[in-house]
Formats: structure tokens, C-alpha cells, sequence
């Protein structure tokens, strides 16, 4: 199976404050925030969730297409995906404007505070998604500019091609029919438990109702590993993996999502995908960067399936 990974392309500018946010909130005066934190470690790393989910499915052995919009900035990052096995020619390089970046503060308590410059990647809903299906069995439509993401869902079941959908920090940026429409007919929907209960409110829709419209809703709950919920089904928890030391959180769950989509396009169960998703997020978590660990599918299925009696 051939997978296209529509998304943001990015640098990651990523910091590290060795207190805790929370006891510089005073919950008295949250309507005026004005706090700058002194961070002790600064990594500038490439990032991006579409290229975040390539580079992971690569590394497991896959040769995924990524489509997205970058500036004339991506050189560098392009040379080290393509090198990893991630075919990059479906990228749209922006002539104005640079490479989205991504800048995050993390604290002692892997709490994260950050913000997203778009970049070029507001040009990704020129890109004409259909234009690859010929490459590809399976595509996952992440986030990426709204337009695009909603544009690249409609083709793709206009095509008849399946898809999952990941719309992660974009939930808030989206109208709720839109929300509505990215993941209406997917084959999977990727959300955290956060952006869960998000994606509910912002819709107005019952769990029922999404799981209704969907093939599988996959929820990553962090250190408690992830759950798989259908429609008139029981739901199955997968447990994560034990990190030996938590070096960055940023990327894990595109790591998972890597990892998940990789067994899955192996013809592996649902909760086989998520044991393997849980073990690359796993290694992820270990290395600062989320395009910097070293990873290859044996190793990653054997972690995988420690502990679980095979």
C-alpha cells in the first residue's frame, strides 16, 4: 500500500523552560496574560506534521508520498526526507513566502505552549490532491491550510479513494461543517483526548454520531497509550510503551500515527497498528526532533509486542 500524507511542512523551533507554567497563572487574571518564560535550551529541528508522519512511515520501511507546500527554504529538509525514503516530488515550493514554522516552550511537566506561522503552506489549497491518487492506495489528510484539508477530503471521496483524517491544532481554526466534512467517510479518524472532546463541542455531535460517519475514531491519550472506538463496539485501550527518558514530546503523536498507518498498510489489525504506533511514538519521545530518531520496522515491532505475552 502506497500512502499520501497531506499536511504542514515545517522547522520546529523548540525550548525548554525548567519550571512549570502553571505557577506563573494566576487564575484571576487570565484575561490579561503577559508572561515571557527564560528558556535554557533551544533545538531548531525540521518538523511538520505531514513530514513528521512521512519520515516515520518511511523508517518502517514504506516509500510515502508527501504533499504539502513549502518555501524555497525546504532544500535542506527535502534532501534529508528523500534520503529516509519519502518521495517528495508532490510538494508545491512557494515562490514568497517560507516554510511554516512551528515555535513551542516546553516545561518540567511536558506542558507545551506554542505558536504556528503558516508560511507557505497557505498556498497547499492550490495543490490538486487527485493529481497523485494514481501513486497512491490511501492517503491521510492532515493539518494543514483549512481550505486545503477540507478540499483534499472532498476528492478524495469524490474519487472513491480512502482516507483518514487528522485534524489535530486545526480544530479550532475550522467551521464546524467543516470539521464535519474532513472526516465524514474516513476510514479513520486520529484525534488526542483533548482534541476529542474539542472536536465534540465545536460539532455539537455525540461521540455515537461521529462514530456513525466514520470507520474507526483512534484517541492517543499520552502515557496511558491509545484507544480504538466503532460504532456499536466495544472500545480497545492498547497500552504505550514504556520511554526510558522522555527527551521531547514534540512529534510522538505523529509518530504514532506513523507507526499505526504503517501496519495498517501491512494488512494488521487495528490494535496490532496501535501496539506498533504506541512503540515508534515510543522512540520518538526518546530523541529531541521529531525527523531525528533512528528507527527500522523489526526493532520497532519487537518493542512493540514486549510484554504483551508473544
Amino acid at each position: 500500500m502506497r500512502i499520501a500524507v497531506t499536511g504542514s511542512i515545517a522547522s520546529d523551533h523548540l525550548m525548554v523552560f525548567p519550571g512549570r507554567f502553571t505557577e506563573h497563572l494566576m487564575a484571576d487574571r487570565l484575561d490579561h496574560v503577559s508572561l515571557s518564560f527564560l528558556a535554557d535550551d533551544l533545538q531548531v529541528r525540521h518538523g511538520g506534521v505531514a513530514a513528521n508522519i512521512a519520515y516515520g512511515l518511511a523508517r518502517l520501511g514504506l516509500r510515502p508520498l508527501l504533499v504539502g507546500a513549502a518555501g524555497r527554504d525546504f532544500s535542506q529538509q527535502r534532501a534529508l526526507l528523500e534520503a529516509a525514503g519519502v518521495d517528495t516530488s508532490p510538494v508545491r515550493i512557494s515562490g514568497t513566502r517560507h516554510t511554516a514554522r512551528f515555535v513551542c516552550t516546553t516545561d518540567r511537566d511536558q506542558n507545551q505552549i506554542a505558536t504556528f506561522y503558516a508560511g507557505a503552506m497557505a498556498e497547499a489549497a492550490d495543490i490538486r490532491l487527485e493529481e497523485f491518487f494514481v501513486d497512491a492506495d490511501f492517503v491521510l489528510v492532515g493539518p494543514d491550510d483549512p481550505a486545503a484539508m477540507v478540499r483534499h477530503a472532498e476528492a478524495c471521496r469524490r474519487h472513491g479513494m480512502p482516507f483518514a483524517a487528522d485534524p489535530s491544532q486545526q480544530l479550532a481554526r475550522l467551521e464546524p461543517a467543516a470539521i464535519r466534512g474532513l472526516f465524514e467517510g474516513a476510514r479513520y479518524l486520529f484525534t488526542n483526548a483533548y482534541e476529542q472532546a474539542l472536536l465534540l463541542q465545536r460539532t455539537g455531535l455525540s461521540g455515537e454520531d461521529v462514530l456513525r460517519r466514520v470507520g474507526a475514531w483512534v484517541v492517543t491519550l499520552g502515557a496511558d497509550g491509545a484507544r480504538i472506538e466503532r460504532h456499536a463496539a466495544p472500545a480497545v485501550t492498547v497500552p504505550a510503551v514504556p520511554v526510558a527518558r522522555v527527551a521531547d514530546p514534540t512529534g510522538a503523536g505523529d509518530a504514532f500515527r506513523a507507526g499505526f498507518l504503517a501496519e495498517h498498510a501491512r494488512g494488521r489489525d487495528d490494535t496490532e497498528a496501535a501496539r506498533t504506533g504506541c512503540a515508534l511514538a515510543a522512540t520518538a519521545l526518546e530523541s529531541v526532533g521529531s525527523q531525528d530518531y533512528e528507527a527500522s520496522y523489526g526493532p520497532v515491532r519487537e518493542r512493540a509486542l514486549a510484554g504483551v505475552g508473544r
